[in-house]
């Protein structure tokens, strides 16, 4: 299952049953779990850590150096769980000394051309769609869908079953299982369509809406609103990631248009 025309070096692990194509370029450093299928021309380079069952398809290059100038040459790794599918030509750089990783995890699926910079950490479910970018230390919750041409500033922080609309650039964090949309970037409800499929209930969506009206409303001051949701509103999952992610926010998160 292995092409005699693929390149791995003496050092690198191989787990059984993986099927590695022609002009494929495995590194020295790296371990790649079993059952995983390299298409040709896939590039995977030192600190990569691959679990099982994903599939990398043509062009795609993993655990580059990152593009961060004060990178030195760091011992980092670049991390993929289990079950993913990295489209044609998608780059993933390992970490920095910042966090010294980056990490994907499980049953994502990232399609063609999109990047993870430096020391993001990318959770279970997502959709990464075509050409998005993810600049260094982005924090993608589970089960978020980005949709094509997305661009992710730097240390942004974007929540769980959200959906980004195409086109959108944000420098601030979208919160969870709202929609995420234009520019410049806006707050346009919940991402109903989501959460059904999800399978989460009326009652869980009624709870989402009533806290984000009060976390949009405009009396008092962000952290007055976040205590109202906080002290008005039973304490769900749902609710308690909200006002977690809400009041945990470093760079603010996006605004609702009026």
């Amino acid at each position: 299952m292995i092409s005699p025309l693929a390149y791995i070096h003496p050092e690198a692990k191989i787990g059984e049953g993986c099927e590695i194509g022609p002009f494929c370029y495995i590194d020295r450093g790296v371990e790649i779990g079993p059952n995983n299928r390299l298409m040709n021309s896939v590039t995977v380079l030192y600190g990569a850590r691959i679990g099982e069952g994903n599939t990398f398809f043509p062009g795609s290059v993993i655990s580059a150096i990152p593009q961060d100038l004060k990178f030195r040459g760091e011992d980092t790794t670049c991390e993929i769980g289990n079950n993913n599918t990295v489209r044609e030509n998608v780059t993933i750089n390992r970490g920095t000394a910042a966090k010294g990783r980056t990490v994907v995890g499980n049953g994502n699926l990232l399609m063609e051309g999109m990047h993870i910079g430096h020391d993001c950490i990318v959770g279970n479910g997502c959709i990464l769609g075509n050409t998005t970018k993810l600049a260094g230390e982005v924090v993608v919750d589970d089960n978020a869908i980005l949709s094509a041409c997305v661009l992710v500033h730097q240390f942004c922080h974007i929540g769980g079953y959200v959906m980004v609309g195409g086109g959108t650039g944000t420098s601030q964090d979208v919160p969870p299982y709202c929609i995420a949309a234009r520019n410049p970037v806006g707050f346009y409800g919940l991402n109903l369509v989501g959460l059904r499929r999800r399978g989460f209930t009326a009652e869980q969506v009624d709870l989402i809406h009533r806290a984000y009206n009060i976390i949009y409303g405009h009396e008092g001051t962000l952290a007055s609103r976040l205590e109202r949701v906080r002290t008005e509103l039973p304490q769900t999952p749902e609710v308690e990631y909200i006002a977690s992610f809400v009041g945990g926010s470093k760079r603010g998160i996006i605004s609702k248009p009026e």
